[in-house]
């Protein structure tokens, strides 16, 4: 063979190769974007709908993501007014007191705001996994009144009265 036919082979099992690629990259993949559900802002979640349905997920992502920023609003302002209030030292050691009382029972206050940001969080987080609504020792539905007068609820009413009481054996320890 001259070294011609052997350019012209080596060029031909090149192409073929390439073209079997090409083939592979313009196959069509579907479309699996998820376009956000829509709710009007007087939509209540049903009983009769099926539980923790689309809409009902929207409904509590958008009740907790509010509760979290009156939260936020409110724990910068009591912080801001906290900082102001640094400037006023009383020489009259009563009205030092009361001013430390006053300052330590809003840090509290605060705290305890921090710790439910934390748990709107993980509530958020529960919708996100699909795991939302549902007791996280029973993997039962927590229900629809429960989780509208306490959206960050964890636990069916039995586990939460369960967990309670172990809490209350081990404080007494």
């Amino acid at each position: 063979m001259s070294k011609s036919t052997k350019a012209k082979k080596k060029v031909t099992k090149s192409k073929v190769k390439i073209t079997a690629k090409v083939k592979k990259k313009v196959a069509p993949k579907p479309n699996t974007v998820k376009v956000p559900l829509k709710i009007s802002k007087t939509y209540i979640p049903k009983e009769t709908e099926k539980y923790m349905c689309e809409k009902h997920k929207v409904f509590f992502r958008i009740k907790l993501q509010e509760w979290k920023k009156e939260l936020v609003k409110a724990n910068n302002e009591s912080l801001y007014n906290g900082s102001m209030d640094d400037n006023s030292i009383s020489a009259d050691i009563v009205d030092q007191a009361s001013s430390y009382t006053d300052k330590n029972v809003e840090m509290k206050s605060i705290n305890r705001q921090i710790k439910l940001i934390s748990e709107i969080d993980k509530a958020l987080m529960r919708i996100r996994d699909d795991t939302y609504g549902y007791c996280l020792d029973t993997a039962e539905p927590i229900g629809l009144k429960r989780l509208m007068a306490r959206p960050v609820a964890k636990y069916t009413i039995a586990a939460q009265e369960k967990h309670e009481k172990n809490e209350k054996v081990h404080a007494d320890e």
